[in-house]
């Protein structure tokens, strides 16, 4: 077992050598309002008003023209070759209702936009747009199958289980996303939601001591292979997003934040024209990126980003490090090996790192929030993980995690009970008082620049009246009594974990945290592929750790005081 071991600590050193090679994409061109209607601008052929007339004549924008007749236009060259058209609704307050897109050379209509898929390009379908060649069928599809074969039962009698579909319904979040890649998210955001539920619920019923497997978790291939497969697959995630990937605005606005803290400047307010909203997180996501942006510099603009590029590798890497020793603190280095592989062949994982969001930061925040968890109980044998220590290691990661992109928070009361019995007075008061604290810190930078308001406007307040099409709740519409009652109820869950179940141990609290994240994310009203891999480590560590240890498997007889078999 030592060499799968020894490996696994030699990435570090592969991403170390090739941080250096991450170029990124520069920003789509940004549309140029044309005032002269009757003279081409300089480099083009056509007129606004010939643009105009063509976009006019298309049957799609007829049809729309037809239900907006004061609609007011516009016209805008974009880029080399192209033009842009676009109709407001009158008045003062105007809202784009059309958007046309002509070929100066040719004279042809090239995209017609109405409805969300105007304001929101992102859901227009672009090839690419979010974790480029990742969406292609030749690496998704045989990242699924890496995903899944290891599993399967290949040999008589082929008996499938709870596992099997568990990882059938991980996988089958692929499906909303090719028709998402299709520009069709009338179909794409209603097929996320009985996954989710579906997910949910499982993960509930882990909580509370039900759906266990009744044998030990055996891969069709021996751990070694597992291991061996975690450096290829790390080897080639990092190499892909070097060579093809782009960053998003999450990860640009990043850079921005953490450019703002170097330079002394106010964190929140102000904000490039190009991701005028990216200071919508808490001030520890910006923080992570200093070093990069230290290292690695910005040349102020939209460019290749290198700083957002490194940092995803950073937060990917340290989640997949993370797995594996908790994995070996629950069951063993096998445990943290099987972790580790799951996290790196698991398509949305990668589809998260070539995007270069800041969304991984999200479930390396979980994780080590899980590690706190657990690290009492199985490294200074205390059983319940209610020491002080633990509690106020529990206090400053849950609050560092909830000033990172808010949903962490809800975390909060499950990581103050922690593993085991109830605590005790005292490391409640410890992990309250390291909480406080740790915010306290984190805001200091808001706080001393008396930003307060601008963090409350533009973070708080903006993510909760943000309005999206990527949910029923906002594709939909008219499904505000319902949202609110999912809101509700996921709050009581999030309460009611600090209490039920009486006796828990890693499995519990795993499957409890997937659960509340779970339910945080049916409640938003912008929901995105990107937001599984907030629950997919902790979910991931409650299905597998949840089965019977193997005979060869150490540390049985302390986890058995732990976890008490179910009834």
């Amino acid at each position: 077992m030592r060499r799968p071991v020894g490996a696994l600590t030699r990435l570090l050193a592969l991403a170390a050598v090739l941080l250096g090679l991450v170029p990124a994409v520069a920003s789509a061109q940004q549309p140029v309002l044309v005032t002269e209607l009757n003279k081409p601008p300089a480099g083009y052929r056509l007129t606004a008003a010939q643009v105009k007339r063509i976009a006019a004549r298309d049957p799609r924008s007829r049809a729309e023209l037809r239900r907006h007749p004061r609609a007011v236009v516009y016209e805008y060259t974009k880029g080399a070759g192209q033009w842009q058209v676009s109709w407001f609704s009158p008045g003062a307050h105007q809202r784009e209702l059309l958007q046309v897109y002509v070929d100066d050379l040719t004279g042809r209509v090239t995209e017609v936009w109405t409805g969300f898929q105007v304001a929101w390009t992102m859901a227009r379908g672009y090839p690419g747009a979010f974790g480029r060649r990742v969406n292609s069928l030749y690496v998704w599809l045989p990242l699924c199958a890496l995903f899944l074969a290891p599993f399967l039962p290949w040999r008589r009698p082929r008996r499938f289980t709870l596992w099997h579909l568990d990882l059938v319904m991980l996988l089958a979040f692929s499906i909303s996303l090719a028709f998402f890649n299709h520009a069709t998210i009338g179909i794409s955001v209603p097929l996320v939601y009985p996954l989710l539920v579906y997910l949910l619920v499982r993960m509930l019923v882990l909580a509370f001591g039900r759906g266990r497997p009744r044998e030990p978790l055996r891969p069709a291939v021996p751990i070694s292979w597992l291991a061996v497969g975690v450096v290829f697959l790390v080897a080639f995630r990092i190499g892909l997003n070097a060579v093809d990937s782009n960053v998003i605005d999450v990860g640009y606005a990043g850079v921005i934040g953490a450019d703002k803290l170097l330079h002394g400047k106010k964190l929140y307010g102000h904000w490039p024209p190009d991701n005028a909203y990216g200071d919508t997180y808490g001030p520890v996501n910006y923080y992570t990126y200093v070093p990069f942006r230290a290292i690695f510099g910005w040349s102020g603009t939209w460019d290749d980003l290198p700083a957002a590029h490194g940092a995803a590798i950073a937060f990917d890497l340290l989640t997949l490090i993370g797995l594996f020793f908790l994995g070996k603190l629950i069951r063993g280095p096998n445990l943290g090996i099987l972790l580790a592989y799951a996290w790196v062949s698991y398509p949305f994982t990668l589809f998260t790192l070539e995007s270069n969001s800041n969304d991984t930061l999200v479930g390396l925040v979980v994780v080590l929030g899980l590690l706190a968890a657990v690290w009492p109980a199985t490294v200074l044998r205390r059983g319940a993980g209610s020491g002080v220590v633990g509690a106020a290691a529990r206090g400053v990661i849950s609050a560092l995690a909830g000033l990172t992109k808010f949903a962490p928070l809800a975390l909060a009361p499950l990581f103050a009970r922690g593993t085991g019995p109830f605590p005790r007075t005292r490391a409640l008061i410890a992990y309250v008082l390291a909480f406080a604290l740790a915010a306290v810190v984190a805001m200091l930078p808001v706080l001393l620049d008396h930003n307060l308001h601008a963090f409350w406007h533009d973070s708080v307040s903006y993510q909760a009246s943000r309005p999206s099409p990527f949910s029923i709740w906002g594709l939909w519409g008219g499904l505000k009594v319902e949202q609110r009652l999912v809101q509700g109820l996921t709050v009581l869950l999030a309460l009611g974990a600090a209490l039920v179940p009486r006796r828990r141990g890693p499995v519990e609290v795993a499957a409890l945290a997937a659960a509340i994240m779970i339910g945080v994310e049916l409640s938003l009203t912008h929901w995105f592929y990107l937001y599984i891999v907030w629950f997919f480590p902790l979910a991931l560590v409650a299905l597998t750790a949840a089965a019977p240890m193997l005979a060869a498997e150490p540390a049985a007889e302390e986890q058995a005081t732990l976890v008490p078999a179910p009834a």
